[in-house]
């Protein structure tokens, strides 16, 4: 049938995005659809998604990409979670921990039965249920041993701190042997059919016509081809959200590779650090209404652990998506389909989540717009989602020491989230609806971290007694310790088993 004739692919623009993209479609279809991306070398990438979450493992898997190799080609470490600075009130801490909290329990979470201590007075902390808290601290890690299936040990949740250029730089070799074609040029017009509006060609500089069938377009925050072609409309999130500008800039390491990215909250946004085996990533996102570029500037530098690398990046954004991320026969990915500050590390899975979406959803020539439409509602969903678990960490603060954080104190949130915030104030309960990406432990240890203490627990934590609460926890705790003093220290794991050569 004609409509089911293999169609050309066209992956407009290059970086992350780019060569995720033709990874991946290579992989899953093969030499039997004709993928061609466009790039120019003048264009340069924005590259600062260096932090990931533990979905990127399942992205190299499906690409069939040995870890190590991977590891040494993007001088990537290992994350076991997020360190937040200063978000609660000066001078606390916390983990966003990827692995769980402590072990279920007659069908109750761990931290239903740490409430009830923590409501009676007991000072301990929830981090110390968690072996991806407690192994930060002691700065170890270790590949979880599968194994052993009623130990910690085996339930070590891990991302990777990767250079993103390398990284994409990795993936364009590989995509390139299963077939894509690269072409070196800048896209100057973008044709579309005169009777329905669908993209029929782009034109390059040099005057090349590219003709395609289904474009993804992976221009960045320009949207070259599904927004200044094609008009497709943008969501602001700007009232919940009110950071709009970044500044990047990597400086030399300081030799410590901590296994985990820190997020420090300062007077008008955050700074992150993402330690990398040859160099420090280093970002501080802040709003322009409350910091002017050039303070926001001396900030960051000011605060570097070693001598910047390179020139620092200035970006300019709007927190929010596009109207539809699929339009006609157009798809956006990345950047280009919308911005959702990189607080939780989401960038890189949001372009993986994209084409696992589109492959899902593969049009055949009809383009048949249900299956459009359920594409874009699901992209949809999960873009509010996690705005809304980015929004819960500006809005349970207790700081209200500038402008800027009364501002996010007191600003109203989406009610989707507030909601979530009511339930988990009640009995600590919290539901992970459909696909949402962040899992029920991620809400846990945020709304706990910033200070969100529910008034209850769960009324079926009282059929076990004190004593039986009490050894439970403690016993927890002390596995746990145990099994982190096994662990190796992070650097010296990396110098053993997958360190990078030179840059």
């Amino acid at each position: 049938m004609a409509y089911n004739k293999p169609m050309k692919i066209v992956i407009v623009g290059g970086g992350s995005a780019g060569w995720m993209s033709a990874a991946f479609l290579a992989r899953l279809l093969g030499r039997n659809y004709e993928i061609q991306l466009i790039e120019s070398e003048e264009i340069a990438t924005i590259g600062v998604g260096e932090a990931t979450i533990p979905a990127i493992k399942t992205f190299n898997t499906v690409l069939k990409l040995d870890e190590i190799d991977f590891i040494k080609k993007t001088q990537a470490t290992f994350k076991l979670g997020i360190k937040f600075k200063d978000w609660t009130r000066k001078g606390h801490e916390y983990y966003h921990g990827f692995g769980k909290i402590g072990r279920e329990w007659e069908h109750l979470r761990a931290h239903q039965y740490w409430l009830k201590r923590h409501l009676s007075g007991d000072t301990s902390t929830l981090k110390s249920l968690s072996i991806n808290s407690v192994a930060p601290d002691a700065n170890k890690f270790m590949f979880p041993k599968m194994e052993m299936t009623e130990s910690p040990l085996s339930e070590i949740g891990y991302a990777y701190h990767l250079d993103a250029n390398l990284y994409a730089k990795y993936l364009r070799g590989y995509s390139e042997e299963r077939g894509v074609t690269r072409t070196e040029g800048k896209v100057v017009e973008v044709n579309l059919r005169p009777d329905d509006g669908y993209i029929a060609s782009i034109r390059l500089e040099n005057g090349t016509i590219i003709e395609g069938d289904l474009f993804i377009d992976c221009t960045g925050f320009r949207g070259l081809l599904i927004e200044e072609a094609m008009h497709t409309g943008y969501d602001s999130w700007d009232k919940w959200l009110f950071c709009d500008r970044a500044i990047a800039v990597p400086c030399k390491s300081s030799g410590d590779f901590p296994p985990y990215t820190v997020s420090t909250a300062l007077d008008s946004g955050w700074q992150w650090k993402i330690p990398l085996q040859h160099r420090t990533g280093n970002g501080h996102v802040y709003s322009s209404q409350f910091l002017d570029d050039q303070t926001a500037e001396a900030t960051l530098l000011n605060s570097l652990d070693g001598e910047p690398t390179n020139e620092p990046l200035r970006l300019k954004f709007t927190v929010g998506k596009r109207k539809k991320l699929w339009n006609k026969n157009c798809v956006a990915v990345g950047l280009s389909g919308g911005f959702l500050e990189p607080l939780e590390s989401t960038g890189l899975y949001m372009i993986q989540s994209a084409m696992v979406r589109l492959v899902r959803y593969f049009p055949d020539r009809s383009f048949n717009q249900t299956n459009i439409d359920e594409f874009n509602r699901q992209a949809t969903f999960e873009f509010e989602r996690i705005r809304d678990f980015i929004v819960l960490h500006y809005k349970a603060t207790e700081r209200e020491d500038t402008e800027f954080w009364r501002k996010c104190k007191n600003a109203e949130i989406p009610d989707t989230l507030a909601e979530k915030i009511e339930l988990f104030k009640a009995n600590g309960r919290v539901f992970r609806e459909a696909d949402e990406l962040f899992a029920e432990e991620s809400w846990i240890q945020v709304f706990l971290g910033q200070g969100i203490i529910p008034t209850n627990y769960d009324p079926l934590v009282d059929l076990k007694t004190e004593q039986e609460v009490k050894d439970f926890l403690s016993n927890m705790e002390t596995v746990i310790q145990k099994c982190v003093a096994t662990m190796p220290d992070h650097k010296l794991f990396i110098d053993k088993t997958c360190k990078a050569p030179p840059v």
